[in-house]
């Protein structure tokens, strides 16, 4: 197929490919038959929606979508266990992963709690001194004083910490792949346990826990006791699936929905607070829960208090919300200096290593543990490869792995523990967690790549840019947004659409910051929009767009509505250009 608009090689060194004859095709009559905009026909045949199915994809509900809590094994009895406690007034302690999931899951059930008149004890553990999951010290500890403990985003693979609860009866509500035996735990409640089908292997943990709340309420329903408001717990459910990066596919998509118009109501003082001091001054969307919201809350995990997130996300204390908003925002920022630092460090190192392999990785002495995550991100975005960076401290890395779509990597990182090239090791798809001894970095990154590709990692470069049709600057308003936003919530499995621009003027270029572009962009004829591209000097974009000249440039981007004292305007997020 021919490159779209003819850019076989834009300024950022990818080809251009837009939809098919075919495509096309399917998107008018589709476009004339449901009488939707032709460009929300396009997103939708881009989708896979088909006519019959569009109005039900644009209005995703939970009544139509939400599984029934007794699909998964061991949620009847966690339920049952979990509600027992609540009945006896039994103390309760969650044990929380320390990142958005985590935090959101404890929150969860913490509110939950709350709303039927009981407490319970919450603990995350530190980041660099207990790490990821349960350990025994702390098991045991809990155990002492709680009769039940409820493991949140985390417990699966904690064979020995779980043992060590007893008497405690421990409930694990998590999402994380499973091995071949489980611990021995009251009920393992977990969608990619290896008994599971994997139907609902999308889901986060918090989604997880939601759903044994609703078993809960049904439970309680049965013996005449109405249990709280589930609706109200949207929020944190939208919020833990968009941070944890879950393919927003199937009920993801109206539980994001759902969540964020909870969210809208400003209600919980912890997001109220995180959303004022984030300087929102519009509805969040699964933007903001991403790339706004989400970071602040998973700073104090990262480089602070590992419970001020979860504790933000719990509290009903306006006051406290709005002193954990500012702790989180202000370390966000010291967050910001030191994964600048790890990146350009491991970007570097990377890069003399080749961006060609299946896997790109990078370790380094006093790295810290916070931010390896956030970096391996970075790098997965910059070579479209799956991507690991670990911090090594005192002979032992800790690191974190973050995958592209097709590529199992929790599987992998699963296999090269279990040979024994790792201390520990385990994610999900698309991330990962590792512990390894230093001078055995290189061989398990060998093994771990070996495996990656196998699985085709490495094969597709960052060569291709997939767009959804072309656009006049004349045909875009805040209402063709507000139409192509019902094809959403847009994030990890279902991408933003995105439009090229032809043969466009660039007019009023003018540099933001330190890397930032905005300008305007016009066909010449008298109609035109404003853009933005965030780090456009980082790279080619903004050199080449701010050069001056009378050249017209081919632009492709994602469309945004930018709000802004009031006013609502059109804007074009841009990803890339080429010369027309």
């Amino acid at each position: 197929m021919n490159a779209f608009l003819d850019v076989e090689q834009s300024l950022t060194g990818r080809r251009w490919t837009g939809p098919s004859a075919e495509a096309d095709r399917l998107a008018e009559a589709m476009a004339r038959d449901t009488r939707l905009p032709l460009p929300l026909a396009r997103v939708l045949v881009a989708r896979g929606v088909a006519p019959e199915e569009a109005a039900g994809f644009l209005e995703p509900t939970l009544r139509e979508l939400l599984p029934d809590p007794h699909r998964l094994k061991d949620m009847e009895k966690a339920a049952a266990r979990f509600v027992k406690a609540v009945k006896s007034n039994e103390k309760i302690a969650v044990f929380a992963d320390y990142d958005v999931d985590g935090g959101s899951s404890a929150a969860l059930l913490l509110s939950w709690l709350r709303a039927m008149g009981r407490q319970a004890t919450l603990y995350i553990p530190d980041r660099i001194d207990e790490g990821y999951g349960p350990n025994v010290p702390a098991m045991q500890a809990l155990a002492r004083d709680h009769g039940l403990i409820v493991c949140v985003d985390c417990g699966t693979l904690s064979f020995e910490p779980v043992a060590a609860a007893k008497p405690a009866d421990v409930v694990i509500l998590d999402h994380h792949l499973g091995a071949e035996t489980l611990p021995e735990a009251l009920a393992v409640v977990n969608p990619n346990r290896q008994d599971e089908t994997g139907d609902l292997g999308f889901l986060c943990a918090a989604s997880v826990v939601f759903l044994m709340l609703v078993e809960a309420n049904r439970q309680m329903r049965a013996d005449g006791v109405r249990g709280p408001d589930l609706m109200a717990l949207l929020d944190l459910v939208a919020l833990a699936t968009v941070a944890d990066v879950a393919p927003l596919v199937g009920v993801n998509r109206a539980l994001v929905r759902q969540g964020l118009k909870i969210m809208a109501r400003r209600e919980r003082p912890g997001l109220v607070a995180l959303s004022d001091v984030s300087r929102l001054d519009a509805a969040p969307s699964a933007y903001h829960l991403g790339f706004v919201l989400g970071p602040r809350v998973n700073a104090g995990g990262r480089i602070g208090a590992a419970d001020l997130g979860a504790r933000l996300l719990a509290t009903a204390d306006r006051a406290e919300a709005e002193a954990l908003a500012a702790r989180l925002d202000q370390l966000n920022s010291e967050r910001r200096e030191i994964e600048n630092r790890v990146r350009d460090a491991a970007l570097a190192q990377a890069e003399a290593r080749g961006f060609e392999a299946p896997l790109v990785w990078a370790a380094g002495n006093g790295w810290h543990p916070g931010v390896v995550g956030i970096v391996a991100a970075r790098m997965k975005e910059a070579t479209n490869r799956p991507a690991v960076v670990i911090g090594v401290e005192n002979g032992i890395g800790k690191g974190s792995a973050r995958s592209v779509a097709g590529v199992d990597l929790g599987a992998a990182v699963h296999r090269v523990a279990a040979e024994g090239l790792l201390l520990k090791g385990g994610g999900h798809k698309m991330a990962a967690g590792l512990t390894v001894e230093a001078d055995k970095i290189e061989p398990a990154m060998a093994r771990l790549a070996e495996l990656l590709a196998k699985q085709g990692a490495g094969i597709d470069g960052p060569r291709d840019l997939r767009l959804d049709g072309l656009l006049m600057p004349g045909a875009v308003r805040p209402e063709l947004i507000e139409d192509l936003e019902r094809a959403g919530p847009f994030g990890q499995g279902a991408p933003a659409p995105r439009f090229a621009f032809a043969a466009m003027e660039i007019t009023g270029a003018r540099r933001i910051g330190e890397s930032h572009l905005r300008f305007n962009l016009g066909d010449g004829m008298g109609a035109r929009i404003e853009a933005v591209a965030f780090g456009a000097f980082d790279g080619p974009l903004g050199p080449a767009l701010t050069e001056g000249g009378a050249t017209r440039f081919h632009l492709a981007g994602k469309l945004e509505i930018n709000t802004w004292g009031g006013r609502r305007k059109a804007q074009l997020r841009l990803d890339d250009a080429a010369r027309a």
